[in-house]
């Protein structure tokens, strides 16, 4: 069986180790992947700019199957393009993934189907929504429209900031097109949780929850980032919060979409906060998150091409699942000098095989090879992961491997899974 990966991080590499340790023995295509990722699959050097040319190209290679790592192709309409192909593909529809590219349509979503979520007001118009901010209650959160890499969410504590984001975003157009339209939303307060799901549209199985960090550096300081480690479990949020967001929101998401004529399958990944109320819905994405896939996928027992071809073939509960709940995992991103601002390339990578030798396992994502040597090429080059019977088993694990790699200039968070492990430590202690 031939599988091509659409991506090129980490989370890419990931996906193809899952994929590659199927009893199946799938040939595994990363298009166009980066070289750090060659121990489980092949890179193709082609990239989804032009998913015409890109579908074309996955056909005349008679590949199999078609997953997508990144939400970018799925919201500029890839599953559209390679199902015309009659290429089998994991992902949902452009229609279905406006739930991430589009914020106030995705808001506006939640409204029409009684899905807990902030309160919020949509606008295109730079003087409505000063009118709107002027007027409304601090703090609150200002969102580009569109995808925006990241750098699109602000949270405005005082009328000045609102007004300068608001400027940025719809005057100057700081963040593009992504930024033409903007979502103000109340700021709700409580503790982050995002959990994970793969559905045909009717059925679905839950891949796990999972706590990132975005900020680039200790105690949540700095600018945001794509995420700089995440763990799983979240053993602290009990199974009954975990039933109330299936019952609450992920169940009425399913159905809203089905309701509305735009089947939902792939991939579904809800950001949430866990508030005094109940969870609400921060945010939708159409893929797995990045580096939350680094510390879902290795907790699967069950082969995960067998899920995700039952999950194709139309019922994904047609198959073996189990999720090792005696397992945890805790990851952390090596990220470049300069991230996110402005990451330095071309530093040498040194001490994969003594993380790996550590019990860690090495998700390679900004590197490149140039003769014999790995070189950084992005700003998040590497995620470690460890995993043990425990947070604290597992976090050991990660920064040993952490330990052993040498990037001149590199840096990492070292207080990943900290409330976790305060947590543990705690009920460790009581118990004792």
């Amino acid at each position: 069986m031939k599988i091509l990966v659409l991506g090129s991080g980490a989370r890419e590499h990931a996906l193809a180790a899952a994929l590659a340790r199927s009893a199946r023995a799938p040939r595994v295509v990363v298009a166009p992947g980066n070289d750090g990722m060659l121990d489980v699959a092949q890179r193709a050097g082609r990239d989804a700019a032009d998913l015409e040319a890109l579908a074309h190209w996955a056909r005349d290679e008679r590949f199999d199957l078609v997953v997508a790592g990144s939400e970018e192709p799925l919201v500029r309409g890839a599953w559209n393009v390679f199902d015309a192909h009659r290429l089998p593909f994991l992902g949902p529809s452009a229609e279905a993934a406006r739930l991430e590219g589009s914020k106030s349509w995705a808001k506006e979503f939640m409204r029409r189907h009684d899905i807990p979520t902030a309160a919020f007001t949509v606008h295109d118009d730079y003087a409505s929504a000063l009118a709107d901010v002027t007027a409304r209650a601090l703090p609150f959160v200002i969102k580009a429209d569109g995808l925006a890499a990241g750098k699109g969410v602000h949270l405005v504590e005082d009328r000045e900031t609102a007004g300068r984001v608001l400027r940025s975003m719809l005057v100057d157009g700081v963040n593009g097109e992504a930024g033409r339209r903007v979502v103000v939303e109340d700021l709700v307060v409580g503790e982050e949780l995002s959990v994970f799901a793969l559905t045909d549209g009717y059925n679905y199985r839950l891949l796990g929850c999972a706590q990132d960090h975005k900020r680039a550096f200790d105690g949540d300081q700095g600018p945001n980032t794509g995420g700089m480690g995440a763990y799983s479990p979240v053993p602290h949020v009990p199974e009954s919060v975990l039933q109330a967001v299936v019952h609450r929101a992920l169940v009425p998401t399913l159905a809203g979409m089905l309701e509305e004529g735009i089947p939902y399958r792939g991939f579904l990944y809800l950001g949430l906060m866990l508030t005094p109320t109940g969870p609400q819905v921060l945010e939708y994405n159409c893929r797995l998150g990045d580096p939350e896939a680094q510390v879902l996928l290795p907790r699967l027992r069950s082969d995960f091409l067998d899920l995700v071809l039952a999950c194709l073939h139309g019922d994904v509960t047609a198959c073996r699942f189990e999720i090792a709940q005696d397992l945890c995992t805790v990851g952390v991103v090596i990220a470049s000098e300069g991230y996110p601002e402005k990451p330095q390339a071309a530093r040498p990578i040194r001490g994969l095989e003594a993380a790996r030798r550590a019990g860690a396992t090495v998700y390679c994502a900004g590197v490149e090879k140039q003769g014999q040597d790995l070189l950084t090429h992005g700003g998040r080059v590497l995620t470690i992961v460890g995993s043990g019977a425990s947070v604290g088993a597992a976090r050991e694990v990660a920064y040993a491997g952490v330990g052993a790699i040498e990037i001149p200039g590199s840096f990492h968070r070292t207080d990943i899974a900290h409330r976790a492990l305060e947590r543990e430590t705690w009920s460790q202690r009581s118990a004792s």
